[in-house]
């Protein structure tokens, strides 16, 4: 997730929100043969019509495989993304989803979709604009909330730690490094959103365990990577060769 602003007024985020959507319609006019963004959601303040609202929260669907798109990372191929939706200016909270995986989970709970590849979803920024809610509900295409399913958090748990475990196999290699580094990002983020995400979803499926009644701690130890000594060996700022590496524990890196 990134995100930035001191809150707007509803209307005003409304507007962003329909900026937004004219600019996700532009990227159909890139020269490919499968668009790589394909839907965009609005959940959260706007659509409860919180004013002001602090940050616009969008989920977006890319043309990805769901293994590419751990929780809460920069999938490849999202950095022109990122400048050409304006996703940098701030008060905008995103997230990337993969074409494979529900929209909705844990965090993005009941998103509407406000564009798609068939054009911009206009009766909805209408309804919006008019805080006209329940209108919304009957002219949205919800995205699927299923992801909120323990299922669905293990299955996103597992793809995290495996993004992680990639991470940190990878961490020092210089061809690794190399590629990782551009447009004001460098290793550092990759490996920071890698852990955040991975322990995001770890904390999440710990809560569903322990609301069964038949959860033993056994059972809580069972998650992926819970046992992982090799976690323990995440690069720290202390490693021999690059001093000025933050801990992972610390701030996000650039921040």
């Amino acid at each position: 997730m990134w995100k930035g602003g001191l809150g707007m007024r509803y209307q005003r985020a409304v507007e962003r929100l329909r900026m937004l959507a004219e600019a996700c319609e532009q990227t159909r006019r890139v020269p490919v043969d499968e668009p790589f963004l394909r839907e965009a959601y609005v959940f959260g303040d706007l659509t409860a019509g919180a004013d002001p609202v602090e940050v616009i929260e969008v989920a977006f669907v890319l043309n990805l495989p769901p293994e590419e798109v751990a929780w809460e990372t920069q999938p490849p191929g999202t950095a022109w993304l990122v400048d050409f939706l304006r996703l940098d200016r701030g008060g905008v909270a995103y997230w990337w989803r993969s074409r494979g995986e529900p929209v909705g989970n844990h965090r993005i709970r009941e998103p509407v979709r406000f564009w798609s590849l068939d054009g911009v979803e206009k009766g909805v920024l209408d309804a919006l604009a008019e805080r006209r809610f329940g209108a919304v509900r009957e002219v949205a295409a919800y995205g699927d909330g299923s992801g909120r399913t323990a299922a669905q958090v293990q299955e996103e748990l597992r793809t995290a730690l495996e993004h992680l475990r990639a991470v940190h196999g990878a961490y020092w290699e210089r061809g690794w490094r190399r590629t990782h580094r551009g447009r004001g990002r460098y290793p550092e983020n990759h490996l920071w959103e890698a852990v955040a995400g991975y322990l995001d979803l770890l904390d999440t499926r710990a809560e569903q365990l322990q609301d069964l009644p038949s959860t033993r701690g056994e059972e809580l130890q069972d998650l992926p990577g819970a046992r992982e000594e090799g976690l323990q060996g995440l690069p720290g700022a202390r490693e021999e060769g690059d001093p000025g590496l933050p801990d992972v524990r610390g701030e996000r890196a650039g921040e």
